[in-house]
Order: C-alpha cells, then structure tokens, then sequence
C-alpha cells in the first residue's frame, strides 16, 4: 500500500498538518512515538493561545489528539529511523523495522533536549538531574535545586518548581536572561528563585544522587560551588532530524531550511513544519501555522501529479 502523504510526529504542527490534509480527503499514516511532544513535558501553563487561557500543556495535547482522531488517519506509534526518496515517492524506514511508503511527507518531528555536556551530566541523569520538571518535579520537594538556562523554558520551569521547591537557582550563561518580561516578572514574584548570570557551567557532582554544581564566572573567572539537590536543565533543544540527512539543507544548529510559503524542502514532496524548521520563534502557535500550511502544500503537490 502506498499512502498520500505521511506525517512524521504528533505534536501540534503534526497533528495540525494531519487535520487539513485529511479534510482534503487524503489516504494519511501518522508516525509518532508518543502526542504531545515537548508539550507535554515544557508547557506548563499556557496562556497565549488564542481562545484557549490559562490552559496546560497536556490538556491542550488532549484536545489536539482528540480532534485528529476524528479524522479518517492511521496512526503507528513508533519512531522514524530513515526517509529514502523513491520512483513512487518516499519509503520511510521505522525504529521497529517497519517500512512505509508514500508519495509525499511532512517531517513534524520536533526537538530534543540540548544536553549541557559537563562532567556528570551523564551520571546524574535521573539521579537528581532531569530535563522535564513536570515528569520529575515532585521529587524535590523542599529541596534546594537549580535551572539552567535563561530563557522562557528555563523561567516556567523555575515558576513550576516554586510551588515545590525550597529555592531556586537559575543559571545564565549570558549576561542577561532572554526570558519574555511576564515570566520574568512571576519569577521575581514568587520569591523562591535567584538569578545568577555570566556562568559558565563546569561540572555537576554527588554520590548516589547530585549534591552541588561548580561554576565559574565568566567575568571574574572564579570558580564556585552552590549546594543542590536536583538539577533541571534547559538550555534549548536540538531538531529531531537525523533521519533526513541527505533530503533536506540544514542551517548550522541543524534546523531544516524551507520556503515559508509553502513548507518545502529541496526535495519535491518534502515538507517539513514546526520546531524543526529554520524560524526564531518556537511556540505551540506557530508550529499549528505551519503544520497547516504543509498539509495544505503537500495536497497542491500531490493534486499536480
């Protein structure tokens, strides 16, 4: 069987992108591992999507799902291992060992944490280190621990960890944090957190769970060591896009370049949407826009075979 088009990932620009594609009457394979993506994990509480404040980022994904699944889609829940180009089209080779084949495609994978690469980040990887607050906030109860990172990511996580933790260390390698001025500004409100900039992060240590981080100032290049208990990183994401290689031109943090008309790639019948593309602002709004403009380029594309 050859399917229409397949979308690869279930987050909103996936999931978005299935949604016009099959009100186009489009035969559609939707591969995910898991709906959501990264909001299910990072958006804590959302409060600029249009019609829908002060909503989490889990009840909005159950929305999302619950729409899709009133559309005629199939749906494998497994990873994309590799996407060859073919004479028909695409053949998309699963984590599982499964392959697909489709006349087009739409890559709406997403992103994956950026990990800090310091010595013991690997270690302490569930040991008191963690990338998702939401999944393993709770564990820090009255416990002292610290944010990497100055952005929107790092400051919700911070303002999540204030109705749990004891205080708060949020830490910026810049000499400002970068985080919009309402997060900022909850920040400070809550009382909890203190922002420590210029930092260069050198290593994280503990003995069966973390006990304290060193770093150094970049300005004065002393080195110093904050006693913790838990250490939640968010410092950006890196595109899920491995798989691709080869199809599509990359930029230098390895997001895919497209027309932001119309989504495409370099390669005809390639669309790419959301997180993984080209594009400074990252938000749940914006992937949903381009998950739609791709569903609806990929059915002109298959419509002009």
């Amino acid at each position: 069987m050859i399917y229409d088009l397949i979308i690869i990932g279930g987050g909103p620009a996936g999931i978005t992108a299935g949604i016009y594609a099959a009100r186009q009457k489009l035969n559609i394979l939707l591969i995910t591992k898991d709906f959501g993506g990264q909001l299910n994990k990072k958006a804590i509480d959302i409060n600029n999507y249009p019609g829908l404040d002060g909503i989490s980022g889990l009840k909005l994904v159950q929305k999302f799902q619950a729409h899709l699944e009133k559309q005629k889609i199939d749906v494998e829940k497994d990873e994309v291992g590799k996407i060859e180009k073919t004479e028909k089209g695409f053949s998309v080779l699963t984590e599982s060992k499964k392959t697909f084949e489709s006349k087009a495609v739409i890559i709406a994978s997403g992103t994956d944490p950026r990990p800090l690469e310091v010595p013991g980040e690997k270690e302490f990887l569930g040991k008191g280190l963690s990338y998702c607050a939401i999944c393993d906030g709770l564990m820090f109860q009255d416990k002292i621990v610290a944010v990497i990172g100055g952005g929107n990511s790092a400051f919700e996580t911070a303002i999540f960890l204030s109705k749990i933790a004891k205080k708060i260390y949020i830490l910026e390698y810049n000499p400002k944090v970068n985080a919009f001025k309402d997060n900022q500004e909850a920040v400070k409100k809550m009382g909890k957190a203190e922002i420590i900039t210029n930092v260069t992060l050198q290593k994280i240590e503990g003995n069966s769970f973390v006990n304290s981080i060193t770093y150094q100032d970049r300005i004065t290049k002393q080195e110093k060591t904050l006693k913790v208990e838990g250490v939640f990183v968010e410092i950006g994401y890196q595109p899920a896009t491995s798989f691709v290689k080869g199809l599509v031109d990359f930029n230098e943090r390895d997001e895919i370049k497209v027309d932001f008309e119309t989504c495409k790639t370099k390669t005809p019948g390639l669309f790419a949407a959301g997180d993984v593309n080209v594009g400074r602002y990252k938000q749940v709004v914006t992937a949903c826009g381009e998950g739609a403009k791709a569903g609806l380029a990929a059915f002109e594309y298959l419509q002009k075979l």
